[in-house]
C-alpha cells in the first residue's frame, strides 16, 4: 500500500509540478505571493502544483521569471513540462560569445591595476585580468595544482587545507561569510556543481566555521585581510552579474572586483602592474 501511494508523488516531485513548487519553496513564497506575483490565480497555481494542470510554454516563461528562475533550470522546467529547451548553453569561445566576451574582458581590463575576475556559479574562475593573475603568483605558483580541481576554483583555493587559508589574517570573519555566500548561491541558483565542491570540502572545515555560516548574515562588500611574507594586503571584493542575459553561459557569469582597502595595498598593486609593464 505505501509503495504504490508513494510512487505518483515520486514521479509528480520529478516532473514540472514538482520543480515549480521546489522554486515557489526556496524563494519563501506561499501559492498566494505566487499567484499575486505572476498575475495567475491561486487555483491555477495550485492545480499546476497538483499535476493537475499541464502548464503552456508561455505559463512556465511567466512563473520562471516571477520566481528568478535560472535559465539553465528554466530549460528543466521547459523540458520536464514536454516542451524543447528555449536558452542556448554556448561555449565562451562561441562566435556568438563574442561580444559578451568582449565586454566581459573591457571590464576587467578597466579595473586594473587591481584584481578582477569571472566566475561561473560553481566559482571555477573562467576570466581574469593581469592583476589577478600575479597576485596568484605571490600566492605561489602552483597553488591551483595544490588545491586540486580540474579548473581553478576560488572555493578550493580558500577552503582546501593546501589553499591560502593560512594567510587570510581576517580568517574568523571571513570564512564563515564566504561559505554562507556559496551555499546560498548554491540554493538560489539550483547549483548543483557548487553543491558537489561544498560536499568536497566540508570534511576540512572547522565545526565551528560551518556552524557560524548557517547562522552569520551576509554583508554588501566583504573585507579580505592577506598576509603574504612581510606583505599585509586589505582589500574588499563587490560582485556584479550581467543583466538580461539570454544565454546559460552569461546567465551564470559574475564579476568580482577587489578594491584596496589602504594606501599600502593600493601602492602594491600598483607597484606590481609597473614591474609587470
Amino acid at each position: 500500500m505505501s509503495v504504490s501511494a508513494s510512487a505518483p508523488r515520486a514521479a509528480m516531485d520529478s516532473g514540472f509540478s514538482g520543480l515549480l513548487r521546489e522554486w515557489r519553496q526556496k524563494r519563501k513564497l506561499s501559492q498566494l505571493d505566487l499567484a499575486l506575483s505572476s498575475g495567475v490565480s491561486q487555483r491555477h497555481v495550485s492545480f499546476l502544483e497538483s499535476g493537475r494542470a499541464n502548464p503552456s510554454r508561455n505559463m512556465i516563461l511567466n512563473l520562471s521569471e516571477t520566481l528568478d528562475v535560472p535559465l539553465r533550470d528554466r530549460n528543466d522546467w521547459l523540458t520536464a513540462a514536454g516542451f524543447a529547451p528555449l536558452f542556448r548553453t554556448r561555449a565562451l569561445d562561441d562566435p556568438q560569445m563574442g561580444q559578451v566576451m568582449s565586454a566581459v574582458r573591457m571590464m576587467l581590463t578597466a579595473h586594473e591595476p587591481f584584481p578582477a575576475i569571472a566566475l561561473d556559479r560553481a566559482w571555477n574562475v573562467r576570466m581574469s585580468n593581469r592583476p589577478f593573475d600575479l597576485l596568484g603568483d605571490l600566492l605561489g605558483q602552483d597553488v591551483w595544482t595544490r588545491v586540486g580541481g580540474a579548473q581553478r576554483n576560488l572555493m578550493r583555493l580558500l577552503f582546501h587545507p593546501a589553499g591560502i587559508r593560512p594567510l587570510v589574517t581576517n580568517w574568523d570573519a571571513v570564512g564563515p561569510l564566504l561559505w554562507r555566500r556559496a551555499l546560498r548561491e548554491a540554493e538560489a541558483l539550483g547549483g548543483q556543481e557548487m553543491k558537489a565542491v561544498l560536499a568536497d570540502l566540508a570534511p576540512y572545515q572547522d565545526a565551528e566555521v560551518l556552524w557560524s555560516a548557517a547562522n552569520t548574515a551576509l554583508a554588501p562588500v566583504l573585507p579580505f585581510n592577506l598576509r603574504i611574507g612581510d606583505q599585509a594586503i586589505s582589500m574588499f571584493a563587490i560582485i556584479a552579474t550581467l543583466g538580461t542575459a539570454q544565454d546559460v553561459t552569461a546567465d551564470e557569469l559574475r564579476l568580482e572586483t577587489l578594491f584596496p582597502a589602504d594606501a599600502e595595498s593600493e601602492a602594491l598593486f600598483r607597484g606590481l602592474a609597473a614591474a609587470a609593464a
